[in-house]
Order: C-alpha cells, then sequence, then structure tokens
C-alpha cells in the first residue's frame, strides 16, 4: 500500500511546505507548522464549485434595494448590539471564554424566537441533545420547542438546513465542526474556513440567519484563521470576569449596524438578564464622595454611560510604579507628564494606579480629564464635589480638547442625577441644561484651579 503523502500546514495562516521547518515560509510565524496528511487533488476539484454563482453585471442605481427587516430576539440588550435585531441571510459569529456564557444566551434568544413564531434549530457538536435540554431546564425554559441537532459533519448540517429550512440557526461551535471534503482534523484552519465559507454560502442563497459561536484562544482572539471575521456580516465578542456577575457583549464588526456597540447582561439562576441602567454597574456606591474619585461619561456606541475613575496616589520606592486597569498603560504615563508640566503637579515619587469600576475598558481618550481629576484628589486627599462628572481629552500641550457629542453626555448623566460638570470648552452648550452647572475649560492648568476652588 503507497505511503500517504504528508505536508506542513501553519496553525495561523493555512500556508503549507513540504518539509517541516521552524518558520512559516507565508506569514513568518515561529513554530507553527504541523503536519497533516496531503489533500487528493482529484477529490477536491471541484468542492468549490458551488460558491461560485454566476451573476450579470448591474449598475447600483438600477438594483433594488430595500432596508434589510429585523427579527427582534426578545432580548433588547443583544438586539442593541446586533443592531435591532437578526437580518435574514446574516451570519454572526460570536466569541469568548470558556464558561462566560454564549451558550446561554443564544439558547435564551433561540426560545425566545421560537416563542414568536419563527423556526429556530440548535446545532451542538460540543454537548449532547440531552445535554442541552438539561441546561434548558436550569434556564426555565420547559416545554421548549427549539429543535436541536447534534451533529459536526458539515455535509450533514447543511442538508438539515435545507431540509428543514430554519428562519435562525445556531452552529455551536465552528471549530468542532468538519467537512468529508478535507482530511484534517475539526478546529483546523483549513475546515474553520471551508466550513465557515459553506454555511456564509448557504445563509446568504436560503435566506437562513446562522450564528456562529467561535472558541478564543488564551490572548483573547478568536481561534482560527482572521479571514473567518471577514466572512461574516457580524463579530460580537462576550467580555467580562467570570467572577462577576456582569457580562458585557460588544460589536466588533457590523455590516446592518454601529459598531463599538455594547449590550450589558446580568448572570442569574435564570441565564442572562440585560440590564437597563448599566452606568449603576460602573458607578461605585459611596454615601459621600472620597477622595481619588470623578465620574466621566463614555461612549460606547451609540450608548453613553457613566463610568467612575478611581486613583490611588501613594508613597513609592526608587521606581513608583504606574498601573491602571481598564485604560491605557501607556497613556497614564503621558497624562501624568502633562500634570506635572503644565499643572505643576509632580507624582515622580509616587505610586499611581488608576482603576475604572465594574471591569469596563475605557479606550477612547475622553477619560484623559476624569482620569487627571482623580490622581490629584487622591494626591491631595480632597474629594471632588457631590454629583460633580468631567470628561474631555488632554493633549501634550496642556489643551483639554472637545469629546465627540458631548451633549448627549451631559444630558445622560443630568438624568442620572448629576449637577456639577466640568467639560471642555467647546463641549459647552448654548442652552442651559436644566439642573446642571457647567464649568467650561481649554487648559489643563484651568481646570485644576476651577476644582480647588469648588473644593
Amino acid at each position: 500500500m503507497a505511503k500517504e503523502k504528508t505536508v506542513y500546514v501553519c496553525s495561523d495562516c493555512g500556508g503549507n511546505s513540504p518539509k517541516w521547518l521552524g518558520k512559516c515560509p507565508a506569514c513568518n510565524a515561529w513554530n507553527t507548522l504541523i503536519e497533516s496528511v496531503a489533500e487528493n487533488p482529484a477529490a477536491v476539484k471541484n468542492r468549490f464549485a458551488s460558491l461560485a454563482k454566476t451573476t450579470e453585471i448591474a449598475t447600483l442605481g438600477d438594483i433594488d434595494a430595500v432596508d434589510m427587516a429585523r427579527t427582534p430576539t426578545g432580548h433588547e440588550e443583544l438586539d442593541r448590539v446586533l443592531g435591532g435585531g437578526m437580518v435574514e441571510g446574516g451570519v454572526v459569529l460570536i466569541g469568548g471564554d470558556p464558561g462566560i456564557g454564549k451558550s446561554t444566551l443564544l439558547l435564551q434568544a433561540l426560545d425566545s424566537l421560537q416563542r414568536s413564531g419563527q423556526h429556530t434549530l440548535y446545532v451542538t457538536g460540543e454537548e449532547s441533545g440531552a445535554q442541552v435540554a438539561l441546561r434548558a431546564r436550569r434556564l426555565g425554559l420547559d416545554g421548549s420547542h427549539v429543535k436541536v441537532l447534534a451533529e459536526i459533519q458539515l455535509e450533514k448540517i447543511l442538508a438539515t438546513l435545507e431540509n428543514t429550512r430554519p428562519d435562525i440557526a445556531v452552529i455551536d461551535s465552528i471549530q468542532t465542526v468538519y467537512s468529508d471534503q478535507l482530511s484534517s482534523a475539526p478546529g483546523s484552519v483549513a475546515q474553520v474556513r471551508e466550513c465557515a465559507a459553506h454555511l456564509t454560502r448557504a445563509a446568504k442563497a436560503s435566506g437562513v440567519s446562522i450564528v456562529l459561536v467561535g472558541h478564543v484562544t488564551k490572548e483573547g482572539a478568536l481561534a482560527g484563521p482572521r479571514v473567518l471575521e471577514h466572512m461574516v456580516d457580524t463579530v460580537l465578542y462576550f467580555e467580562g470576569d467570570t467572577h462577576s456577575s456582569f457580562r458585557l457583549v460588544r460589536a466588533i464588526k457590523n455590516r446592518f449596524g454601529a459598531v463599538n456597540e455594547i449590550g450589558v447582561f446580568a448572570m442569574t439562576e435564570k441565564g442572562l438578564k440585560g440590564v437597563s441602567n448599566p452606568s449603576a454597574i460602573f458607578l461605585s456606591q459611596h454615601p459621600e464622595p472620597v477622595p481619588g474619585s470623578c465620574v466621566m461619561v463614555t461612549l460606547e456606541g451609540t450608548r453613553p454611560l457613566l463610568v467612575e475613575i478611581q486613583a490611588l496616589v501613594d508613597s513609592g520606592g526608587p521606581s513608583p510604579r504606574r498601573l491602571s486597569v481598564g485604560l491605557d498603560r501607556d497613556r497614564l504615563a503621558m497624562l501624568l507628564a502633562v500634570l506635572h508640566r503644565h499643572a505643576g503637579v509632580a507624582c515622580m515619587d509616587q505610586d499611581v494606579f488608576v482603576n475604572a469600576v465594574g471591569g469596563v475598558r475605557i479606550s477612547e481618550p475622553a477619560a484623559d480629564l476624569a482620569v487627571l481629576l482623580a490622581i490629584t484628589s487622591s494626591l491631595r486627599g480632597k474629594p471632588l464635589p457631590k454629583g460633580f462628572f468631567a470628561f474631555g481629552e488632554v493633549g501634550l500641550a496642556g489643551e483639554v480638547r472637545p469629546a465627540p457629542r458631548g451633549q448627549e453626555r451631559l444630558r445622560e448623566a443630568a438624568k442620572l442625577g448629576f449637577s456639577v460638570a466640568l467639560v471642555p470648552k467647546a463641549n459647552a452648550p448654548k442652552k442651559a441644561i436644566e439642573g446642571l452647572t457647567i464649568h467650561a475649560v481649554d487648559r489643563v492648568e484651568q481646570a485644576m484651579e476651577l476644582v480647588r476652588s469648588l473644593g
């Protein structure tokens, strides 16, 4: 019997080499070449034929296009992240750490969709049907009519989709699915790419909305080739500490809605429940103002959120530490330099710790002013006034730059009972906002002097 020919395939990019090499010749990654059996050219020659559809050239103005109809999932926070609900023929990829709640949320969403009259299908490759049923009962989904298929072979899944024609189907997870056309193991780069391509084409051709669950690596990125995220219409990431009861679902890509939108959920005994007022999570409940605390208004997609920034400045040793949780550490070092140079506040011999309450991650520069005020409040040992909040970007020259959509931020804070605002001059509203005293500055030193006078 002839020996099977082997080839070495890169687990990062999918490139191959006839012999083992320490470095992949395609992407230059080290130690990523894995031995696998070479494909039979005769067997795989026509496997992409079903993906190549012949169409005529058309002018954009002549193409009939209507807004995509949305199917609400029954979970307001999930609908917010999706851009309003599930889209016919749309493909959603959702990833997150093990045990964070991906399967739980999708099972709840399928049950709500089924109860509203949608035809649903849950394809599980990691659990048996009995395990899924037990989880449904734990979540209180008694008598659910969601159809379940325990299958990992792509061809059988596609045949089931063709025969049953569900409105929404969940594939849990894409890393467990394999195609008979390839000899590599499930979860390999080639299998993930091939299976995702066929499922995406099936969704577009039949109008079935498909949700793919994706595993993540220990670094937190979706496992498999990056092309997986390019194929799908929407990419969602589950975030949050498994020790906390709160979870964030963030949209990284969305062809049918806003990106960077977040949904906030609380994990309960009956599954994940949407949090209607997420600002309450990110604000500590202090009976009286405390030093080192400043509230800011951040934007996550279209939603303004109030987040408390906490700072602790303590005497350090010969090499003081700068540590930030939820904020960029390099930006913290830059802000400390601006604080020293332009406001005369030195922290060179002090340890500086900064934290965003509630486990939220803030990437926008509008947090700069709140970080500086929290640091100076901790250094002086004096709290900021009750009902105080601030936002604004700080430049290296000491200027305070405006934040986008400042009016929405101010209105959200006023709605939640905050009364004193420190904002960039360009964000100061022309009309007064009821119950809100607004102080506008355009320099860091002005902000520090104003806070001292308020304190």
